[in-house]
This record gives structure tokens, C-alpha cells and sequence, in this order.
């Protein structure tokens, strides 16, 4: 009983000091290298070859594929990198999880650990002691973690060999395919629970060197392992935007199907083993013997989904797709209008019209909402965003022609229309972020001086509608005069009650910046209809029958 209680304390006292050590390590490599590592995931993935490199490279030093996959999915989020790109430095990060199992089966079962792992935890501690604020205190404590990996190690092949005396593994063996499949599901659950690959492989091969494991089984483990660490880009992206969901759906279904081909030709696989390991003179011993299987079949698994990589990445980006994707693609712009340029301009004029509708529904949202940022603002920001920049690449695309310089003069404008509609877009997405902040106001006098502002806001961007048949830039303009009146009072008024100390100052000054923005917000919708109005005047817009059907329908559900 004692010992059985002295080898599950040195299990978890390994355990601890290897999942330690990875931490160390990876914390101490990020802080140190600063935004090296952004950087270069940034520029070195012109293609899925570099990625792959990069993939590697980074997570065979980082020690953790978890990390470099997170780290991916940041990037393409933030649009630094492209699904495709993306592809190539998940395929690199498989294979780089491989140099764990290297370090344990050559380093350490080789070297007596004590030699070189307490003098590397020395040095890496002074280090940390004498950085200060320098790089060189983060460094330190990535050399000390290297330096406990090995004791790690060591800690669990010394347990594992007291367990392999202690317990009778005859009565837990399960022959055939279900047994193959318990110990897939073990390797998984490893990983799933640990949330670190290098720990259960390194669990993995000290366990199968010291006897408790069979070649099979610990190669059936490693393959559970390998798939399990997809569960930590799956847990990083619940809740998260569509390119993160689908930058982890492409690591789940790499490491699923390379997992399942390894599981399919293992006896093959084991024999490519064998063959290598003659060849590179290796010696026959588990903890080798695995971390060669383990590399080998990441690499099959590589040159599997090579060839597939378009495909994976179109058939990716049709997925996960939310509402503000839909409505952010345009809908009157492509390569059959382009060729007449009256056409185009007519069809840019139509999607400027969804821009202003979409930006019309963000401010009257923001100017009633009470409290707190909505979602549906930030979610319609993003549609205008794409829409705008739709509109300015097919512009573009336009400009490579000959153009007249009536056309020309139509293009000024809806680039005009098209930044303002974005301003007074960006306007209403500050104003909804600014509303938490703002303290109540209690003065009653106060309160009916504000709303009747926005009200008259309110008024102005019903107003402003191209498409209505009542529409008229000189109602907008005089509406806004409106606005500019009503604004002026409130802010004298405000004024006022902050010097008669009938409102707190701090509180003040907040909604007069507040009122401030819903002013220019105003005020670049008013600019906006200026040049869509001009637009509407000299261009004949015509919407596509079925279009014209839809909005009759919209306007008909609305009135009833």
C-alpha cells in the first residue's frame, strides 16, 4: 500500500513538474521574444511550404502546439492571416509536437538527468533574478523550465518503473480493434484533461519504456494524444467569430484524419518504422521506436492533406458563415455590370442604398438604446465595413478601364457617399460604447432637453432615404438645422445645470461629448444624402425585378 501510494505521488509529482516546465518554457520564449512570434507567422506564410516551416520552427521551440494554434487563430481573426495561409502552419505545428517525444526518448533515457538539468535550472533561475525588466529575466525562466522538463521526465520513468512491478497488467488488456480503440481513447483523454500533448506523450513513452505499455498500445495512445490536442483550438473558439471557428475546424479535421489513416495502416506504419530506423541506425528501444512512429505518421498525415488544401480551405470558408457575412456581401456588384460603366455606377449607387439603410437601422438603434453596447450595432458595423470595402475594390477594378469623365465625376461621388455612410457609422458604434459610461441625470428639465434632441436625430434619419418616394436632400438639410438649434440648447442648458451644481460636472461633460457625437453622426448622414441624391438625379437607378418584389414585400409587412 505504501508503495502504491509513493508511486502515485511521483506520477503526479512528474506530471506536475513536466506540465510546470512546458508553462515555463513557453511563458518565458513569448515574453522574450516580444512580437517575434507574431511577426513571424505574419511573414513567413507565403504559401502552405512556409507555413509549415514556421509551424515547426516556432512550435518546436515554444514547445507547445496548443499556443502557436491559438495564436493562429488570433491572426486570421485580426486578418493578418488567411485561411489558406493559416492551413500551412497548422500542418507545421503537427509535426513540430513530435520534437517532445525526440527529447524524451534521446535525451532522456540516455543521460543521467541530474548532470545537466540542475545546473540549466541554476542558471536559468539567475537569470531570472538578475533580468530585472530586460528580455533576459523571461529567457531565464524559459532555461530553467528546460532544465525541470527533464526532471519531469525522469520523476515519471522512475514511477512508471515501480509501476510496472506493482501492477499485474495481464488483467486489464484488451486484445483486437476494441482494445486499439480504448487506448486511442486514453491518449485523448490524456491530452484532454492535461490540455498539453507533451505531457501524455511523454507520459506515452516513459510508460512503454518501463514496461507498462506494449508498442501497440502506447502507439494507439500517442495517436489519441495527437488528436487531443485539437480540444484546446475547440475550447478557444466557443463563442468566437467564424474565421477562429474555422481555423480550429481545419486542426480537428487534420488531426482526426491523419489519426484515422495511422490507426488503418498501423502494421504498415510500424514497418516504415523498422525500415527507418535501420537506416538512420537508430536502437531499438520503445521511447525511440515511438517518437519515430509519431513522426512519421504526422508527416503521412501532411502529405495526405497536401493536396487538398484549396479545396479544405474553400469548402471551410463556406461554413460557420453568421448574418453580418450574408448582408456584408454585395449584391448588385460583379463582372457583368462592370463592363458598362453606366451600369456600374448604377449598380454602385444601389449598393450605397443598402449601406445608408444598414447605417440608418445602427443609428436609431444607438439613439435608443439606455444602457450598454448592442450587439446588433457591432454586428451592422461589420456588414458596413464590408460593404464599403466591396464598394471601394470594385471601384478600383474600375478605374484599370477607360473611363469618360461623366463616369469619373459619378465614381468621386459615390467614394464621398461611401466614406461618409462609414463615418457616421463609426460615429453611432463610439456613441453605443460611450452609453455604459454615462452617469444618469436626474434633473427632469435636463432629461426632456435631451430627448427632444434625439428625437429630432431621429427625425433627421428617417428623412434620410433615397429610396423613399417623399425624399429630399432640402428637408434633410433643414432638419439638421434642427438638430444644430436643438443641440445649442441642450449644451447651454447642460452648462447651466453643472454651474448651478444641479447635475455633477463629470456626468456633464460625458453626455455633452456624448450629444457631440450624435451631432457629427448627424451630420455626415446630411453629407451622405448630398451626394446619393446626386446620384439618384443624374444615374436612372433601376433595381433587378426580383429585388423590387422583395422590397414591395418588406414595405407591405411593415405597414400591416
Amino acid at each position: 500500500m505504501q508503495m502504491s501510494f509513493l508511486t502515485i505521488g511521483m506520477l503526479a509529482g512528474g506530471l506536475g513538474l513536466f506540465l510546470l516546465a512546458v508553462g515555463m518554457i513557453t511563458d518565458g520564449l513569448k515574453q522574450a521574444a516580444g512580437n517575434t512570434l507574431r511577426d513571424m507567422l505574419a511573414k513567413s506564410t507565403r504559401s502552405p511550404a512556409h507555413g509549415i516551416v514556421t509551424g515547426l520552427s516556432i512550435t518546436a521551440i515554444v514547445q507547445s502546439s496548443s499556443a502557436v494554434t491559438v495564436a493562429t487563430i488570433g491572426f486570421v481573426n485580426a486578418g493578418l492571416l488567411t485561411m489558406y495561409q493559416s492551413l500551412g502552419i497548422i500542418y507545421g505545428t503537427n509535426i513540430g509536437t513530435t520534437v517532445t517525444g525526440w527529447l524524451v526518448a534521446i535525451i532522456g533515457f540516455k543521460i543521467k538527468v541530474e548532470t545537466f538539468a540542475l545546473p540549466i535550472i541554476g542558471i536559468g533561475m539567475l537569470l531570472r533574478l538578475t533580468g530585472g525588466e530586460s528580455r533576459r529575466a523571461p529567457l531565464g525562466m524559459a532555461i530553467a523550465g528546460f532544465g525541470l522538463f527533464f526532471i519531469g521526465i525522469d520523476v515519471l520513468r522512475e514511477a512508471f518503473e515501480g509501476l510496472a512491478t506493482a501492477i499485474d497488467l495481464q488483467q486489464f488488456t484488451v486484445d483486437g480493434i476494441p482494445g486499439i480503440l480504448l487506448y486511442v481513447m486514453i491518449g485523448f483523454l490524456m491530452t484532454v484533461l492535461t490540455q498539453a500533448s507533451a505531457a501524455a506523450i511523454a507520459i506515452i513513452l516513459t510508460a512503454a519504456t518501463g514496461g507498462i505499455l506494449g508498442l501497440y498500445a502506447a502507439a494507439a495512445m500517442v495517436i489519441g494524444a495527437n488528436v487531443g490536442t485539437t480540444s484546446t483550438a475547440a475550447f478557444a473558439v466557443i463563442g468566437a467569430t467564424p474565421n477562429a471557428k474555422r481555423v480550429a475546424a481545419a486542426h480537428i479535421v487534420f488531426n482526426v484524419a491523419t489519426g484515422m489513416v495511422a490507426l488503418l495502416i498501423m502494421p504498415l506504419l510500424f514497418w516504415i518504422v523498422n525500415v527507418t530506423s535501420e537506416l538512420l541506425g537508430l536502437e531499438h528501444i520503445p521511447a525511440v521506436t515511438l517518437a519515430l512512429f509519431h513522426t512519421i505518421f504526422n508527416i503521412l498525415g501532411v502529405l495526405l492533406m497536401w493536396p487538398l488544401t484549396d479545396r479544405m480551405t474553400r469548402f471551410l470558408e463556406k461554413r460557420f458563415v453568421t448574418q453580418e457575412e450574408i448582408e456584408g456581401q454585395p449584391r448588385y456588384l460583379d463582372k457583368t455590370v462592370a463592363v458598362t460603366p453606366m451600369l456600374a455606377v448604377n449598380a454602385l449607387t444601389l449598393e450605397l442604398s443598402r449601406i445608408a439603410a444598414v447605417v440608418r437601422r445602427m443609428a436609431m438603434a444607438v439613439l435608443s438604446a439606455e444602457y450598454g453596447q448592442s450587439k446588433r450595432i457591432t454586428s451592422d458595423h461589420i456588414v458596413v465595413s464590408k460593404l464599403s470595402n466591396a464598394v471601394a475594390v470594385f471601384i478600383t477594378q474600375l478605374e484599370k478601364g477607360v473611363l469618360s469623365a461623366e463616369v469619373a465625376e459619378q465614381l468621386t461621388k459615390v467614394l464621398r457617399a461611401e466614406q461618409h455612410l462609414l463615418s457616421c457609422a463609426s460615429q453611432a458604434l463610439e456613441i453605443s460604447q460611450m452609453q455604459s459610461s454615462l452617469e444618469s441625470i436626474n434633473d427632469r428639465a435636463l432629461v426632456e432637453s435631451i430627448s427632444a434632441f434625439r428625437l429630432s436625430v431621429v427625425h433627421l434619419m428617417e428623412l434620410a432615404n433615397p429610396e423613399s418616394e417623399k425624399f429630399s436632400f432640402v428637408d434633410c438639410e433643414t432638419q439638421l438645422e434642427r438638430v444644430q438649434s436643438r443641440y445649442d440648447d441642450v449644451k447651454d442648458e447642460l452648462l447651466q445645470a453643472g454651474a448651478e451644481l444641479r447635475t455633477p460636472i463629470p456626468g456633464m461633460i460625458k453626455v455633452m461629448e456624448q450629444n457631440s457625437q450624435i451631432r457629427r453622426m448627424a451630420r455626415q448622414m446630411v453629407r451622405a444624402m448630398y451626394y446619393l441624391s446626386e446620384l439618384y438625379a443624374v444615374v436612372e437607378v433601376l433595381k433587378p425585378e426580383a429585388e423590387k418584389s422583395l422590397s414591395d414585400k418588406d414595405s407591405m409587412a411593415q405597414h400591416s
